[in-house]
């Protein structure tokens, strides 16, 4: 599908206005549609004369030399200066499918003045680092990390391509797709290689988490696929280690990035950080009522931890979303995960199961999270948890 503009164009300008996107543009007396065109049609109704139409596109399917694809991707998200942990989790699985495959483990980094980010990419297990550095990337941004990923792909070929289940890496991830006429599995859980194809295994959770999937990607490369944080183990970093820097251009200009980045609002604190987070302190319904959040959060802050929630304490509105944790929140593994007054049903522990150590706090010795914790204690929370609280103060005033 696509939109055409006929012989019949009288250069009214029309449509220049009328297009959200900016895709089009008067010259030579007719109107052009250049390449930000993304089919919506607002032209079309638009046009005084009907000069505008969407025409049908014959779909060819185009065989690849799949044998020309070679090596395993990870993209490096970089906020504020810093690499984002996913990333460097996605290294480590890397290497485990780059070893299979018997290829290289390779880093996408884009940004602004990021090399000296390089040494902890390559500390995490990188063997090359492709590095596009410009002023246009200093903030993420769809339409210039767009193009400079493909333009990346289409030089180098890559086999395979990991990138994290984050706001950017979903943007990013299927726009990269669509523009290289790939395949991409979304929000996966596991990694892996089918024994009887040599394809990557990805497995993603399938109807509202009640089954698990295993998709494969057999005619079209490179392989992608966007894989949750904190699913897999961070690698323990060895910054003896080194490898190479491939430096790549940048052929963005200011003019293709139709995005001006004006502020940066700080609503989540630490406190919802939970991805990056070593203590996490979540509440579920038993708490009763939101007003018992405030239990948690004083736990939280003795600990400096984040406070994360149940799916049933999210549904009855008592903490936003961006606190949820489990299979259709947030994906966690910090060094402790203490949950009070939840249950502990199978969607909420496969959200956190990969925690070092998991202290339950819950009046039903039955439920089913003391199967799953380290350490249990059977009691009502609104007693154990101040208590807890102002012991921990104590030791924290020695």
């Amino acid at each position: 599908m696509a939109i055409k503009v006929t012989k019949e164009c009288i250069d009214c300008g029309s449509c220049v206005p009328a297009c959200p996107f900016g895709a089009i543009e008067m010259k030579d007396n007719m109107a052009t549609i250049n390449e930000a065109c993304t089919v919506c049609g607002a032209c079309i109704d638009v046009c005084p004369v009907g000069a505008i139409i969407r025409e049908e596109e014959e779909v060819k399917q185009v065989a690849i030399d799949k044998s020309a694809y070679k090596n395993v991707w990870v993209y490096i998200e970089i906020a504020e200066g810093k690499t984002r942990n996913v990333g460097l989790e996605l290294l480590g699985e890397g290497r485990k499918l780059a070893e299979i495959m018997g290829q290289k483990l390779a880093a996408v980094m884009i940004g602004h003045n990021i090399e000296p980010l390089t040494k902890e990419v390559f500390a995490a297990g990188a063997d090359q680092i492709y590095l596009v550095e410009a002023p246009e990337l200093v903030h993420y941004n769809t339409d210039g990390y767009t193009a400079a990923f493909v333009d990346l792909i289409k030089t180098y070929k890559p086999s395979v391509i990991l990138l994290g289940a984050t706001n950017d890496g979903r943007d990013l991830g299927p726009r990269i797709a669509c523009r290289i006429g790939t395949g991409l599995t979304a929000d996966c859980t596991g990694l892996g290689i089918d024994e009887a194809s040599g394809l990557v295994a990805w497995t993603r959770p399938a109807f509202g988490g009640n089954i698990m999937a295993t998709i494969l990607c057999p005619e079209h490369r490179p392989q992608m696929g966007t894989v949750r944080p904190s699913v897999f183990k961070r690698p323990v970093p060895d910054y003896s280690k080194s490898g190479e820097i491939i430096r790549v251009s940048s052929k963005i200009k200011p003019t293709d990035i139709r995005t001006k980045l004006l502020e940066i609002v700080h609503i989540c604190t630490a406190a919802c950080n939970l991805e990056e987070a070593e203590i996490i302190v979540s509440g579920g319904r038993g708490l009763g009522k939101p007003e018992n959040f405030s239990l948690v959060e004083g736990l939280a802050a003795v600990l400096g931890a984040a406070v994360g929630a149940s799916r049933a304490a999210v549904d009855a509105g008592w903490k936003p979303h961006m606190h949820q944790v489990g299979q259709t929140g947030k994906t966690v593994a910090p060094k402790v995960y203490i949950a009070c007054g939840i249950s502990g049903a199978i969607q909420h522990l496969a959200g956190m199961s990969s925690s070092d150590i998991i202290i339950a706090i819950n009046k039903d010795a039955d439920a089913p999270i003391f199967k799953m914790a380290d350490y249990g204690i059977v009691g009502d929370l609104h007693e154990v948890i101040p208590i807890l609280t102002e012991e921990l103060k104590k030791l924290k005033a020695l």
